[in-house]
């Protein structure tokens, strides 16, 4: 009997511990497909929601799918080894503000548009490219391309690119010059600003 209930727990053991019974790891194309979808939802209901609701629907979404805190410390390259931790997690949380914001304020009203898939390459640094396009009636695709990194079990954004237009590119151009003419407190201001901007429109 203790034979059977032991041979029983171990196939148990080994059942739960196999790959097929762990869940299966999102890629890096899913993670994408499950943020744009939240992005359509959330313009089909744009109007109704208003910039605040809006904000709070993509809140979790954007977050979720983007490594901001790692792409807040990629925006002020070197000069963030000169901030201070006090400093570090100010910038991180305005960032966050402002990314949320920005997709709330783009993403506002719904006409018809659609996402769809075009192709998927690796990186040389192990990362991933995940190449989608925006469809928008009558007018001409945006392609985006998102920049994937791996962090712990899953795939996060750390850059857009809008028709060839890095998003990061041109953050780390604005941030970097506002942080090495005018200080941190005046980059926190800009910042700010952009965040009030976005919630008028």
């Amino acid at each position: 009997m203790f034979k059977k209930l032991y041979f029983s727990l171990s196939l148990l053991l080994l059942v739960c511990l196999s790959p097929l019974a762990v869940a299966e790891e999102v890629s890096a194309r899913q993670v994408v497909d499950e943020f744009q979808n939240q992005l359509l939802s959330v313009m089909k209901a744009g109007k109704e929601l208003g910039f605040q609701g809006r904000y709070d629907k993509l809140d979790v979404a954007v977050k979720k799918s983007h490594d901001l805190p790692k792409i807040a410390r990629i925006v002020v390259g070197k000069q963030w080894e000169e901030l201070t931790t006090e400093q570090q997690n100010k910038l991180e949380s305005v960032f966050s503000k402002l990314s949320v914001s920005a997709y709330a304020h783009n993403f506002k009203d719904y006409s018809g548009e659609s996402f769809t898939f075009a192709s998927e390459e690796e990186t040389g640094r192990g990362g991933v490219v995940i190449h989608t396009n925006l469809h928008i009636p009558g007018e001409k695709d945006v392609k985006f391309d998102y920049m994937m990194k791996k962090k712990d079990d899953s795939w996060q954004i750390i850059n857009i690119i809008a028709d060839g237009v890095s998003d990061l590119a041109l953050k780390r151009s604005d941030y970097t010059s506002v942080l090495s003419r005018d200080g941190f407190d005046a980059l926190i201001v800009k910042i700010t600003e952009k965040i009030e901007s976005y919630a008028k429109q």
